[in-house]
């Protein structure tokens, strides 16, 4: 059903002078991370047309690097922000669970949606913030607080490398460790099943309306929801988050990348999504803001992208963060 008001994150954009461009196609109800939308069509990906835009906030991302936008809106639930971003070289937000209001948002998984802007460079998401939030300031980085540089097996050596190069701007970084991220993925992976499966299950009924990945992926949530396992992933949900807080507590960011290689070419979608969010579901999990910002990889014609991972309400220092490793790379 069209709808009947703006949404609030919408209203504050007009309230702000800001004029609307137009609506952002994505994949089919946020469910897939690739971008990919064989009803209404898949965004181009401006860096290379052969590779996937991301998703699944895939117009948003696209409008941005075309410069159709100053700013988008995007969701992320999964790293359905993070993720386009990254493959179309722009900067995007995660913002805190909780920061942005959801109404007039349909609804994947309510415990990890998110929305947060999207932009050319970390002025402009900083506008975003500020069409959602009037008054957002970001705060400069301190730079007594080191950065907390966190490794996931599975990342192309030359990405990780690009991330250790980028930092190296900002000066020393410390290396740590996180027991559970890696686990943490697949919590993200029950928490949105049996969340979306309430939230979008009724649809299963209606196949017409679903693309054949689609359908089969409510299936999956329906399984899932079915196996029980919610109770273990909130509860592993709080003690996750205990992990990054303390890491947090004695450093100005998490960082790692938002990807694990440069957006690949379209595959088969399964294999596509577990590429894709292999290192951005867990940041939904802990319910933490995280900046994807695009860093130089050499040799290729496709960025890397930095996450930096920041306290909960810490958008503020998180955006000072970006905007001095933007100018260090410069």
């Amino acid at each position: 059903e069209a709808a009947a008001a703006d949404a609030p994150v919408v209203a504050s954009a007009r309230a702000r002078g800001a004029r609307i461009a137009g609506k952002a196609n994505l994949n089919e109800l946020c469910m897939a991370a690739d971008g990919v939308n064989p009803w209404s069509g898949t965004p181009v990906n401006p860096l290379d047309p052969s590779r996937v835009p991301g998703g699944s906030s895939s117009g948003s991302a696209v409008a941005v690097a075309t410069g159709e936008a100053d700013v988008a809106f995007g969701t992320d639930t999964s790293g359905s922000i993070r993720i386009p971003a990254a493959c179309c070289g722009i900067a995007g937000l995660k913002t805190t669970n909780g920061r942005v209001s959801l109404e007039g948002v349909h609804p994947l998984s309510p415990t990890l949606d998110v929305v947060g802007p999207m932009g050319r460079d970390v002025a402009a998401v900083v506008l975003g913030m500020d069409l959602i939030e009037p008054g957002f300031t970001p705060v400069p980085y301190d730079a007594s607080l080191p950065i907390a540089r966190l490794r996931v097996p599975g990342v192309d050596p030359a990405i990780d490398a690009a991330v250790d190069d980028a930092l190296r701007r900002l000066g020393p970084f410390s290396e740590v460790a996180s027991e559970h991220y890696e686990e943490a993925a697949t919590v993200n992976g029950v928490i949105v099943s049996v969340e979306g499966w309430e939230q979008n299950g009724h649809l299963l009924e209606e196949p017409d309306k679903l693309s054949g990945r689609i359908h089969r992926r409510i299936q999956h949530m329906k399984d899932v929801h079915e196996a029980g396992m919610l109770d273990w992933a909130l509860g592993f949900r709080k003690s996750f988050r205990a992990e990054l807080d303390a890491i947090l507590a004695r450093h100005a960011a998490i960082a790692l990348p938002v990807l694990t290689c440069v957006a690949p070419e379209p595959g088969e979608a399964d294999e596509s999504d577990l590429l894709l969010t292999t290192l951005t579901g867990q940041v939904n999990v802990a319910g933490l803001p995280a900046f994807a910002l695009p860093v130089p990889l050499p040799g290729s014609h496709l960025p890397a992208s930095v996450q930096l991972i920041g306290p909960a309400g810490g958008e503020e220092r998180l955006c000072g963060l970006a905007a001095a490793l933007e100018a260090a790379l410069a």
